[in-house]
């Protein structure tokens, strides 16, 4: 069993911070043990307002009433389930551990910024600490959280502190997920022509989706990229059976811009097309929507200013699109190693944290 490490003192190093979460086991769905270790160490945090929870979520607002932009850093707590050949440590530039980049490196940098005795706030800034992120859309906890406490959701800028390598990531692509049912007709595989492949009588959309292209657009002058994929399927009873049903998990990466409804007539349309009206059975299981860029939002362009090496777009999904929901500008930014997250052996870089708990400073030292 690995050897849970003492928290560090207030006003620690971010490596420090980082190393200390990630020997905190939260894979999604077990946050409350993370969750309590958090709230402990922000009770002594003096200039914080009193937290806010809501399941394994939590709010903790560090200024008030400054007069000055409103500000919201958030971090999820919860990890993938991965393996790892050693415990979390440290070796050369390296940090390893689960969650190492996504993101208890983030965290780390919300808790420096509460702790830093030499940083003077200007701008209303809030912590948002919250579970499940790594799942479905709707047991994302940020949802009952903003329910509960509407106001809490109310900010000038939310900045998500999602493992980017430090540059800054706008907007985010939507994500849909639909099962494809095709029904048939069971048969000996010895005389198939006595029943009806479900499994061939998919084949025209498995081609149709391999043959598909790219949608690509611009938007703030970044690159986007809209794309459909098969990535599970399921079908028959046994080897030598016909099967008479083939289900399909269709995942379709829409546009910022596009509307879960538009998503959806899309995903409709593809599988229509293929396989004609009554081909198959689509139900829809999991929406997430997209997100614009803001790449011209005033406190979008001080946060490039303070330092980010590259700002670029996000191809994929992140809750900067449920900030867009509720109107409010989102960016994704953090100092993890993004090719890490979800990896056998996760690691990320101890010159990345410095580097990034430094344009991080001179962020919030500008406002």
């Amino acid at each position: 069993m690995e050897r849970r490490l003492t928290p560090p003192e207030l006003g620690a190093d971010p490596i420090e911070l980082t190393h200390w979460l990630c020997a905190i086991a939260s894979p999604i769905g077990e946050e409350a043990e993370i969750c309590e270790a958090l709230l402990a160490r922000a009770a002594r945090w003096k200039a914080a307002g009193p937290a806010t929870r809501v399941l394994n979520s939590f709010a903790v607002p560090l200024t008030r009433g400054t007069g000055g932009p409103r500000l919201a850093l958030v971090g999820h707590t919860d990890t993938v389930r991965t393996q790892h050949d050693g415990p979390t440590r440290i070796e050369g530039d390296r940090l390893y551990g689960a969650g190492a980049a996504d993101m208890k490196s983030g965290l780390a940098l919300m808790i420096a910024a509460a702790e830093d005795a030499s940083l003077s706030l200007r701008a209303d800034v809030t912590l948002i600490f919250y579970a499940r992120e790594e799942g479905p859309f709707a047991e994302n906890e940020l949802g009952p959280f903003f329910e509960k406490h509407p106001d809490l959701a109310q900010h000038d800028l939310a900045i998500c502190l999602e493992p980017s390598y430090g540059k800054l990531q706008l907007g985010c692509m939507g994500s849909l997920h639909a099962k494809v049912v095709v029904r048939g007709r069971t048969a000996h595989s010895a005389r198939p022509w006595q029943g009806e492949n479900a499994l061939h009588k998919a084949w025209p959309l498995l081609r149709d989706l391999s043959a598909r292209a790219p949608v690509d657009a611009t938007l703030d002058g970044l690159p986007y990229r809209a794309v459909m994929s098969a990535t599970m399927g399921q079908a028959g009873r046994g080897r030598n059976i016909v099967p008479d049903g083939f289900e399909l998990n269709l995942n379709y990466r829409f546009l910022p811009g596009v509307s879960l409804e538009q998503a959806e007539a899309d995903v409709r349309a593809m599988v229509d097309g293929s396989l004609g009206e009554n081909g198959a059975e689509v139900t829809i299981t999991d929406r997430s929507p997209s997100a614009p860029p803001h790449r011209e939002n005033a406190l979008v362009r001080r946060l490039v200013e303070s330092g980010v090496p590259a700002v670029e777009s996000k191809q994929a999904w992140t809750d900067v699109a449920r900030f867009a929901t509720l109107g409010v500008p989102a960016v994704n930014w953090g100092p993890g190693d993004q090719d890490e997250a979800h990896q056998r052996n996760e690691s990320t870089s101890v010159k990345g944290l410095h580097d990034g708990w430094k344009i991080l400073r001179t962020f919030l030292a500008s406002l």
